[in-house]
Parts: structure tokens; C-alpha cells; sequence
């Protein structure tokens, strides 16, 4: 039987979830392995075979297609801890990297960093710039060679950071993505005198203006390269000797999936593709159960993240921060916070509050009830305190949870400030769960949408805890937990359910009315590469689809706004079309009457996303039999109750399909736990999905 394996790598636990042809899934965690993440990528496959009775070399050789996200690349840029790298530029222009934009000392602090201006500083460079060499060449902006290429400068440059055992080369000219010539040219240079070295051009990761964004981006992809791609082949190379014979797809922060291939040449892709395969997955879900608009939340043991889909399409970012380095990168919008179950509670000694994160105690040592000498109080324990969370019953019965070393972490907590342990755990939940309110109403009020028209997805093993709390203080009436118990390992899913996707871009001013002809001829030549590059994926011409975007603003405006744009051969009215569809955005991003179209309009990007289908099962309905089975009775302390009440706690694995719950209850399913509170109620439905409804 040919199975289909999606695995997520996480900062506490590694996700596997296993399809087979017919539809069913089986699910498997594993705690990550940050020495080396690859041991637990098999670890998590090895535990989903036993699952299904089988040997992980049996599971592999029956692997139709194995699917990957990683945090490999991510880790290195925010440990900083990539290679020795060095960046060619043009000359005058080495300072680029180093002076950043104006916004360089605070881009990506939280807000509790942001208020002490005195304390912003830039981070420390990924290139230092004794490694940064100027060479005399120069293209302008139409991609005119006004200078030609130095090549002794060239050779010169290469030379000097090969003497300085550089492990990466990254190359970026000012107007690079225009012309490329000149960076290839050093590229040809850099493999001919050192054939092994991991190089990369500017244009072949940005094709846009921006200078800085598009060096810090090249930048990035080679201080990650060699570790993120030695990873990549290290699991590719394991998974063929075990016997998987097909490409290993790595997940991408756009939300697509690579070939293994092409997510070694750039790591950076991958950057923030682990909860992209949350939202991805719950795309896929949306269009089963028709929800056009989803709120998607992912608890996990060290974040809280959060996407958007509206009217069925994921709403995207063309900038990313990390570590206060600003760089361009198609991706989906995915905001995060360190509030997770791992998130550790703390008082801040200034205003003697009490916190929770950033800070996690991750994989290892862990929350205080895990006994692996954590002895700092994080979510998970107060979660074990309050009765949400059975310690007996963790993952299914695989883990015990110590109590008592939650009750001891919170008591010194509830000591210093004056209260009792429960009310300090209660408040600590209550902190989190409106920290992650807050991050929900930024991403939709913000962006001109009301949340009460979306329905929250919740999952991530802490999701279901959470869901009820956070959604009821965002105004969302209806909740679903994506396939029960599978909601603890939703990103996994969401990966194996991506399809290929490669993002072409052009940057080209266009001032309105726009010429349809040229509109034409741009969106033609991207289509014409991705085509190209399905083809060498292997993808049939019948299984490829592409949409088309452009950015668009006002003119003497700097925010630019993503557009899509009709397929096929565009006419004069689509032009005209375009136009409005811009207008109307702006007004619902920024308020109505915001648009002043008497400025005048103008594109300065095409974008094409070309979509290879990948063809995989359709889930399946459950056909659940039996009733609802209540396991045993639990005191839980309900913060709306204020005080703990014996409440009926219901083996998940058991219930019946469209079988009532109300709350106060709580259901414990193989992998997470759903917590119901007073005024709301739940029922499973046909495929499995626990669905609540808040009064």
C-alpha cells in the first residue's frame, strides 16, 4: 500500500503524519533532537510504522512521497550560528549590509525592547566587513552596462576570502537582478578556483529593487547554506539507503513545497516554513468544510502563530525579519510570539508583575513536570495545576507528568507575589491566552477584516486547550479542531498536503492606464519559467496552474499592495479592472474614502506563483460508531467559576459522530486535550473535526 509521510520539525517535539491511499492518517511525536534533527526525523517515522505494523525501512520502500519542514536554516540565523561567509559587492557599496535601513536598530524587537530607545543597537553582522570586497563594475537601471565587470578585481576579491577560509560566498551588485551578467560571471570565477563552495547570485533569490534587503537576503542564504543543506542531504541520503525511491520535498516558507535540490541551492526559502504547513493544512481543510475565511492558530511548546486566510486565499508578505535583518522573501503572513505550552512564567522585578515568555523552556530541560531538571514554571505546569491537563494521560499515556514539581515551580512564583498557586497559574493561562487574542486581532482588525466573520482553526498540542479563551476575547463564534486528535501534528499534514510552488518575480514601473500588451508579454515570460522549472520537477503540463499578482500604489506613496490579476490574455477593461481591485483594497486595508485615485496608479512588481499539483487522497469521513463515553470525573478550576468543580472528562477516541458536549467539560483525545468552558459546546463531525460553538 503506498503511504505518503509529512514530518515537522519543531523546537520541542517532531511531527510525523502518515496517509495511506484511502485516506486514513496515523499520527506520531517524537521529541526533536537539537544536536542533530535529522535523529529525530526517523525517530518520528520509525514511531508512526510501529503504528501501522510495520518496520521504518517497510514504511519507506511503500513512501510514495515524503515531505519535509525544517528549522534547521532557521535556527542558524537566530543562534547566528552559519558559516564563515563572504560577500562580493559593487564598489562603493560595502557598507550596504553594515549601515542597514534607518529602522535597523529596532526592526523585529517586541514592544518591551522597543520602549527603551537608549538600549537599540544593530545586531551583530552576519559579515563582518573585513570579509565584505568592493569590485569595480557597474549596470544601471535599465541593465545598460555603463561599467564592464573588473575581473582582476574579481579574482583579487575571490582570492582574499578563500585566503580567509570562507565557507560561503554570497554575490549581490547593485543591479544585479536586472543584468545579471556581471554576478555570474564572479559566480564562474568563485567555481573555478574553488568548485566546492557554496555561492549565491542576488538575482537568483530577489528579482526587485531594494539594495539592502536583497544583499541581507543573499547574505542569509549562504551564513545558512552549507549547514542547511548538508541536513538536507544527510535525510535525503538516510531515506534513500532505508528505501524511499522518490525526491524528498522540503516545505517552503511561500507555501509550497521544493525539490530537495532546490531547498540545499536556497535554504532561505525555508526560513519560517515549519507553521506555514499549519495554514496550509487548514487551506486544505477550509475547502472541505467551505470556510472562506479562517483565522488558522498553532500553540506549540516555544510559539504562538497565526495566519490569515481570507475568501480562500492565504494572505502573504513579500518582507521577513529575523534577528533585525530585513530582507525580501516571498512568503506566507505568519506572525509569531513566544507563548506556547513551553513559554516560562516569570515576574519582572521592576514593576513585580508576573510574565510569561518570550523565553521557553523548550525540548530540554522542559517544563518543571517533565523531570528533566526544568525547574522554571512554564504553561504546561500551569495547565497540570489547574486540571486541563491530565498528567497521567500526556500524549496518550507516553509521558508521565510530576505534579507536584508544577505545584513546587508555581509556588515560589505565588509566594513572591502574594498569592495562591492556583490564582497564580489561573493568571498566568489568562496573560497567555491574551497575548494571543492581541496577535489574532493585530492580523485581522488591523488589516481591515473582522474577525467575527472567521472561523478559528485551532491546533498545535496546546491549541484545543486554549482555543475557547482566546477565540471568545477575539469575538469568534465557532472553533474547529482539525481532525480531533491529528490537530496536535496539524503542520505535518499541512505539509504533505503542499503542493510544488515556485514564486517568479519582475520588477518593471508601469504608470496608469497600464498598456495590456506589456502586462501581457511580463506575465508570459515568468509563466514561461515556471513552466520551464515544473517540467524539470517532472510535473505534467496538466497539472500546472499559476496565478498572477502585481504590487500596486499610489503614486509618491511608498506601502505597495498585492493585486491579483486575471488569467489569460489581458484586455483594456482587465487593465481598467485592475485599477478598481487596487482602489478597493486600499480602502478595506486602510479605511474607506483612503483611496485617492486622482494621484495615480502604478505596478512595480509582477509576481507569478507557479503551482505543480500533486495528486494524494482525499480525507476521509470516519464513520465513527457508539456513543459518548465519559472516562471519569476531574476537578478543574474554571476561571469564569472561580474555583474547581468536578467535571466529566470524555475519552476522545470513543465519541460518536455529532454527539453534543457542553462545557464545562473536557475531552481527552490520543495527542492533545480539548477544553471546553462554560458557555460553549462542541460536537465531532463527519471527518473527525471537534467543532465549537461559543455562546
Amino acid at each position: 500500500m503506498p503511504y505518503f509521510c509529512g514530518i515537522d520539525t519543531g523546537g520541542t517535539f517532531t511531527d510525523c503524519v502518515v496517509m495511506d491511499e484511502q485516506g486514513h492518517i496515523t499520527i506520531a511525536k517524537s521529541p526533536s533532537t537539537p544536536k542533530d534533527f535529522a535523529e529525530g526525523f526517523f525517530n518520528a517515522l520509525e514511531v508512526a510504522a510501529e503504528k501501522i505494523a510495520l518496520t521504518l525501512p517497510q514504511l519507506l520502500q511503500q513512501t510514495r512521497l515524503l515531505l519535509h519542514g525544517t528549522t534547521v536554516g532557521t535556527n542558524a540565523i537566530v543562534q547566528l550560528k552559519g558559516v564563515k561567509t563572504g560577500l562580493i559587492t559593487t564598489r562603493g557599496h560595502g557598507d550596504a549590509l553594515i549601515m542597514m535601513r534607518s529602522v535597523g536598530r529596532s526592526a523585529g524587537l517586541p514592544i518591551e525592547q522597543l520602549l527603551h530607545v537608549s538600549r537599540h543597537q544593530k545586531p551583530a553582522p552576519i559579515i563582518p566587513r573585513s570579509l565584505i570586497q568592493e569590485v569595480s563594475e557597474r549596470v544601471d537601471w535599465k541593465g545598460d552596462v555603463v561599467l564592464p565587470l573588473n575581473e582582476e578585481e574579481a579574482q583579487a576579491a575571490i582570492r582574499f576570502l578563500l585566503d580567509q577560509q570562507v565557507e560561503g560566498i554570497a554575490i549581490s551588485f547593485l543591479w544585479g537582478f536586472v543584468n545579471p551578467s556581471h554576478e555570474l560571471a564572479v559566480r564562474s570565477m568563485v567555481h573555478d578556483l574553488a568548485p566546492q563552495m557554496f555561492v549565491t547570485c542576488a538575482h537568483e533569490l530577489i528579482a526587485k529593487p531594494g539594495e539592502y534587503e536583497r544583499t541581507a537576503a543573499t547574505a542569509i542564504n549562504c551564513f545558512i547554506g552549507p549547514g542547511s543543506s548538508g541536513y538536507i542531504q544527510r535525510v535525503q541520503e538516510r531515506a534513500k539507503q532505508l528505501g524511499y525511491q522518490h525526491p524528498l520535498l522540503i516545505m517552503q516558507a511561500s507555501g509550497g513545497v521544493a525539490t530537495a535540490q532546490e531547498a540545499a541551492r536556497k535554504p532561505l526559502f525555508t526560513i519560517g516554513s515549519g507553521p506555514v504547513g499549519g495554514v496550509i493544512g487548514s487551506k486544505f481543510l477550509a475547502e472541505t468544510l467551505g470556510h472562506p475565511n479562517v483565522i488558522a492558530s498553532d500553540v506549540g511548546g516555544t510559539s504562538f502563530d497565526v495566519g490569515i486566510i481570507s475568501n480562500g486565499v492565504p494572505l502573504t508578505s513579500s518582507e521577513t525579519i529575523i534577528h533585525q535583518y530585513v530582507f525580501f522573501m516571498p512568503q506566507l503572513d505568519i506572525q509569531s510570539i513566544g507563548s506556547g505550552g513551553g513559554s516560562v512564567i516569570w515576574i519582572d522585578e521592576l514593576s513585580n508583575t508576573m510574565k510569561v515568555g518570550p523565553q521557553s523552556a523548550g525540548a530540554d530541560p522542559g517544563p518543571a513536570c517533565y523531570n528533566r531538571g526544568g525547574e522554571e514554571p512554564t504553561i504546561t505546569d500551569a495547565n497540570v495545576i489547574l486540571g486541563y491537563v491530565n498528567p497521567d494521560n500526556f500524549l496518550g499515556g507516553k509521558y508521565h507528568l510530576d505534579r507536584s514539581s508544577s505545584l513546587r515551580a508555581l509556588q515560589r512564583m505565588a509566594d513572591r507575589l502574594g498569592m495562591d498557586v492556583v490564582e497564580t497559574a489561573s493568571g498566568a493561562v489568562q496573560i497567555v491566552e491574551f497575548h494571543m487574542a492581541d496577535l489574532m486581532r493585530q492580523m485581522t482588525v488591523q488589516r481591515g477584516l473582522d474577525p467575527r466573520d472567521f472561523v478559528v482553526y485551532a491546533y498545535g498540542g496546546g491549541g484545543p486547550v486554549h482555543a475557547v479563551s482566546y477565540s471568545r476575547e477575539l469575538g469568534c463564534k465557532t472553533i474547529v479542531i482539525p481532525l480531533g486528535s491529528v490537530a496536535s501534528t496539524w503542520s505535518a499534514l499541512g505539509i504533505q498536503s503542499a503542493d510544488l510552488l515556485h514564486v517568479y518575480e519582475k520588477a518593471e514601473l508601469l504608470i496608469a492606464p497600464f498598456a495590456p500588451e506589456r502586462m501581457n508579454t511580463i506575465f508570459a515570460d515568468l509563466e514561461e519559467k515556471g513552466r520551464t522549472q515544473l517540467r524539470e520537477d517532472g510535473i505534467a503540463d496538466a497539472d500546472m496552474r499559476f496565478l498572477r499578482t502585481v504590487d500596486m500604489k499610489f503614486r509618491l506613496q511608498i506601502h505597495r499592495v498585492e493585486v491579483p490579476v486575471s488569467d489569460g490574455t489581458l484586455q483594456a477593461e482587465d487593465a481598467t479592472q485592475l485599477m478598481q481591485t487596487f482602489a478597493d483594497k486600499y480602502d478595506a486595508l486602510y479605511g474607506k474614502g483612503s483611496a485617492f485615485k486622482d494621484a495615480g496608479m502604478e505596478i512595480g512588481v509582477f509576481r507569478v506563483a507557479a503551482i505543480g499539483t500533486i495528486q494524494r487522497p482525499a480525507l476521509s469521513q470516519q464513520g465513527r460508531r457508539g456513543g459518548e463515553t465519559v472516562v471519569t470525573h476531574r476537578d478543574v478550576y474554571w476561571r469564569d467559576l472561580k474555583h474547581f468543580t468536578s467535571t466529566p472528562i470524555y475519552d476522545g477516541a470513543q465519541l460518536a459522530a455529532r454527539v453534543r458536549i457542553a462545557g464545562p467539560a473536557i475531552i481527552e483525545m490520543p495527542e492533545t486535550t480539548i477544553v471546553l468552558h462554560p458557555g460553549s459546546e462542541g460536537q465531532l463531525d463527519g471527518y473527525g473535526n471537534f467543532v465549537i460553538a461559543l455562546r
